[in-house]
């Protein structure tokens, strides 16, 4: 399973930005589609996911700012990032779940600075 991810970039705080990520498998047989990051120095922790059922799940520290959609025609994952904080800073990791085994993608930097 292939993932290719976009979107990343500067932008000042308060600003917006939207990340794409379209994955080479069949969305069907995803169970889990999401979006960690890992900033400098610490762990890569999950930003949000959405099953395939269309149940979604946020880290505490982005409701309300951050959405994320699962298109399962198109087998892509976006996250619309809005009101961007500077400890949004970090690398942006797509990520799926197929038969229990996970994938991720390349890693798209998101910078928040005025």
């Amino acid at each position: 399973v292939q993932l290719q991810a976009s979107g990343g970039g500067l932008v000042p705080p308060g600003g917006s930005l939207r990340l794409s990520c379209i994955t080479s498998a069949n969305s069907f047989s995803l169970h889990t589609m999401g979006w960690y990051r890992q900033a400098p120095g610490r762990e890569r922790v999950l930003v949000a996911d959405s099953t395939y059922g269309g149940t979604t799940n946020y880290a505490d520290s982005v409701k309300g700012r951050f959405t994320i959609s699962r298109d399962n025609d198109k087998n892509t994952v976006n996250l619309e990032m809005e009101d961007l904080k500077p400890e949004d800073t970090a690398v942006y990791y797509c990520h799926v779940q197929r038969y229990g085994i996970d994938y991720w993608g390349q890693g798209t930097l998101v910078t928040v600075s005025s």
